[in-house]
């Protein structure tokens, strides 16, 4: 049973690994708090999949877990993430490297994302990989109206940040 769980597991999260690239491409700056977050968030996944219930989509609840992770981490200590070791972790996870140098556009959208607080982030994040306002205020708990207002002074902050 817990072979089955552990295969499951990997399968589910190396088919959705790119959330928590993009994830950690948001949340920090360099590549060595990327791997580190990436491990923590890897790490955060694995302990909570026993609650996993498919209520929802994999991949949504996926989003849950890491961004939570990423602004719970971040909050508590904006310049040091605080890590597991991540070698004594039984269930490793080959990371496939994730190539952040595709677009000067892409760049200036980051750097421009960054700028914002952490909820704004996440909502920015959900709405750049196209989910509906109601997978967006499930994933981050709050109503569909108070996302959508959200992400209207999120959108407007980034356009005044990008075009100044």
């Amino acid at each position: 049973m817990q072979k089955d769980l552990e295969n499951k597991f990997l399968l589910d999260f190396e088919e959705n690994q790119n959330i928590v690239h993009k994830i950690c491409s948001i949340y920090t700056t360099n590549k060595d708090a990327h791997n580190d977050l990436f491990q923590e968030i890897t790490i955060q996944v694995w302990k909570n999949y026993v609650k996993f219930r498919g209520d929802s989509k994999f991949s949504t609840w996926m989003y849950r877990v890491a961004l939570n992770t990423a602004i719970s981490l971040y909050r508590k200590s904006p310049r040091k993430v605080k890590t597991q070791d991540y070698s004594s972790f039984a269930y490793k996870i080959e990371s496939t490297p994730y190539d952040d140098t595709e677009e000067k556009q892409l760049k200036a959208l980051y750097a421009a994302i960054h700028q914002l607080n952490d909820i704004e982030k996440a909502l920015i994040f959900l709405y750049l990989e196209d989910k509906p306002y109601k997978e967006i205020s499930e994933t981050l708990g709050i109503t569909n109206v108070n996302a959508r207002v959200k992400m209207n002074r999120a959108k407007e902050k980034l356009k005044n940040i990008l075009n100044p």
